[in-house]
C-alpha cells in the first residue's frame, strides 16, 4: 500500500509518497527541517540569513550550503544569468534552486532504503523515481497560469524531475535579473529533466528570458531536458522536446 505524508515546511508543503507501507518517514521530515534552519530567508539565524548579513562567509557554511551556492553558480552560467541568486534585494538567496534540490535528496533517501515508486513534491517541484507502484509513469498536471483550478498539460514521467514557473499560485512574483523589475519573458514555463534543482532554476529563467532562452537547450549540460512554455504576449505556447 502507497504511504503518503505532508509536511508543512519552508511556508509550504511537501508530500512524501512510495510504495513501502512499512517505512518511516521521520529521517526525512528532519532532513526537511535541516534544509530550513540552514536555507530559510525568513530565519534570522540560518546560515543563509548570515550569509546575507555579511555575518559569515561561504567557506564557513555548512556543506550543503556550499554544494547549494555551487549548483546556483553553474544554473547562472547555463541560464546566461537568467537565474541569478545573488542579485535578489539583500543577497544570495537559493530559494529558487533549493526545494527541487532537497526533493532529489529525498528521494535518494528513500531508494537507499529500498523504495522504488518515489514521488516528492516541495511545493511544485517534483521529483520522482520508478514511475507509480503500477507500473505506469507518474501523471503529473501543470496549472493553468490564469486558472489555477484548470490544468493545461499533462506530463508522463517514469525517473527524473518536473518543476513549473509562472503566475498560476503566486502572481508576478519573478524578478529579471537585469532590469530589476517583474519578469515579461514568459507566464508559464514547464522543465523536464533528470535534477530537480536545475529544472526549478531553468523554470524560473524561461519566465525571466521567454524566448530567448530556447538557446540554453543546445547546450550539452541541457542536451536531455525539455521545456513548454506559455508566451507572456501572445496566447500560443513552444516547446523543446527530448
Amino acid at each position: 500500500m502507497t504511504k503518503i505524508v505532508h509536511e508543512h515546511v519552508w511556508a509550504t508543503v511537501v508530500s512524501i509518497e512510495c510504495e513501502k507501507s512499512d517505512i518511516s518517514y521521520q529521517p526525512q521530515i528532519d532532513f526537511l527541517h535541516q534544509v530550513d534552519e540552514i536555507f530559510s530567508t525568513y530565519i534570522s539565524i540560518s546560515e543563509v540569513s548570515k550569509l546575507r548579513s555579511n555575518q559569515i562567509q561561504i567557506q564557513e557554511c555548512h556543506p550543503l550550503l556550499n554544494e547549494v551556492w555551487h549548483l546556483c553558480l553553474r544554473a547562472r552560467e547555463l541560464t546566461d544569468g537568467a537565474f541569478d541568486p545573488w542579485s535578489v534585494p539583500g543577497g544570495f538567496d537559493p530559494s529558487g534552486y533549493v526545494k527541487g534540490w532537497a526533493a532529489d535528496q529525498i528521494c535518494n533517501q528513500l531508494q537507499a532504503a529500498g523504495a522504488k515508486h518515489i514521488q516528492v513534491n516541495a511545493g511544485g517541484d517534483i521529483s520522482l523515481r520508478g514511475g507509480a507502484a503500477n507500473q505506469t509513469p507518474w501523471q503529473i498536471g501543470v496549472a493553468h497560469p490564469e486558472k489555477a483550478d484548470q490544468i493545461s498539460k499533462i506530463f508522463q514521467i517514469t525517473d527524473g524531475a518536473i518543476a513549473t514557473s509562472g503566475t498560476a499560485e503566486r502572481g508576478n512574483h519573478i524578478i529579471d535579473p537585469q532590469t530589476k523589475t517583474i519578469a515579461v519573458g514568459a507566464r508559464s514555463a514547464t522543465v523536464v529533466g533528470a535534477d530537480a534543482g536545475l529544472t526549478d532554476a531553468l523554470a524560473t529563467a524561461l519566465v525571466v528570458a521567454g524566448r530567448d532562452g530556447a538557446s540554453w537547450f543546445s547546450k550539452k549540460e541541457l542536451e536531455n531536458y525539455s521545456c513548454w512554455v506559455i508566451d507572456r504576449h501572445q496566447d500560443l505556447t513552444w516547446e523543446i522536446i527530448r
